[in-house]
């Protein structure tokens, strides 16, 4: 009788051990969630028409009075980099399963969940403001998802002219009398020598952040709050910009009348210049383990 208290108090232990080592595989979490927060400056962005009186109003480093009606942008090419240095990869070629298109009139669209993310500390995050010029078409049947988002009617991220997506897009107004402000992002083909369609201006941005403390992806699931200061559209690292709603080569207030040229400026001031600026208007509010 004593041999048989002796393997069932044996039996209870070696379930209980079973049983903790399962829940301890279950509570290994894998999900990183980024959260952006808009802004101007240390103000969370709010929208509003030429006449509203709750829209956030911010004033560049030249004077220039403005405020947002519409705030979009599309992230993607999402990369976590691990304490060792190694880069992890998020769907990178997938726009429909690790692309985002940012909708400030959207709350649910300011989340984006990383799932199946390898366990460990992460020290910094990369994306991409835009779409890579490989996967910048508009392809319907290869990322139905995305093409989907990005051409909804309250996202409207696409071109017209059909050549691929609008990276960011910006509506507003500027200075007393309610001038429009328009500023729209994107990559442009032109013609080479033979009439063929060839990359014009890149207008993607790579951004690079490092965190603040490192994200432990396994019995917590991180979340990453970003911040993107709009502040930086006109008062920007690369370029300190003045609107003007001509018709002439120098004026960019809207997006059928600034050049190329103009329009590189808002992007390398958004999203980095690529070689002295690598964040743009992004950083790291905090990182909640």
């Amino acid at each position: 009788m004593k041999n048989a208290t002796k393997y069932f108090a044996l039996s209870i232990l070696t379930l209980a051990l079973v049983s903790c080592s399962s829940d301890d595989n279950k509570a290994v979490a894998n999900k990183v969630t980024l959260e952006f927060a808009n802004t101007f400056g240390d103000k969370p962005l709010v929208l509003g028409d030429a006449n509203s009186t709750i829209a956030t109003v911010n004033t560049s480093v030249e004077g220039q009075v403005h405020h947002f009606s519409e705030a979009k942008y599309v992230i993607s090419n999402i990369r976590l980099v691990k304490n060792d240095g190694k880069e992890i990869p998020y769907h990178i070629n997938d726009l429909d399963q690790g692309a985002t298109v940012i909708n400030q009139a959207k709350v649910s669209s300011l989340s984006y969940v990383l799932r199946d993310i390898p366990k460990g500390e992460y020290k910094q995050i990369k994306f991409g403001l835009g779409v890579r010029s490989d996967l910048n078409v508009l392809n319907e049947a290869k990322f139905p998802v995305f093409y989907a988002a990005a051409g909804a009617n309250d996202t409207e991220m696409m071109w017209e002219w059909g050549t691929g997506y609008r990276f960011t897009k910006i509506e507003g107004f500027y200075e007393a009398d309610h001038k429009t402000l328009s500023i729209h992002t994107g990559s442009t083909v032109e013609d080479d020598d033979t009439g063929a369609l060839v990359q014009g201006v890149d207008a993607y941005r790579d951004v690079t952040l490092d965190l603040p403390v490192l994200a432990q992806v396994g019995k917590s699931s991180p979340r990453i709050v970003i911040k993107a200061d709009f502040n930086a559209l006109l008062s920007g690292k690369s370029n300190t910009i003045t609107l003007s709603s001509g018709t002439g080569s120098e004026d960019n207030a809207t997006p059928n009348v600034h050049t190329a040229v103009q329009m590189t400026k808002f992007v390398d001031n958004l999203g980095g210049n690529g070689t002295s600026d690598l964040s743009g208007m992004f950083s790291i509010l905090e990182v909640k383990n």
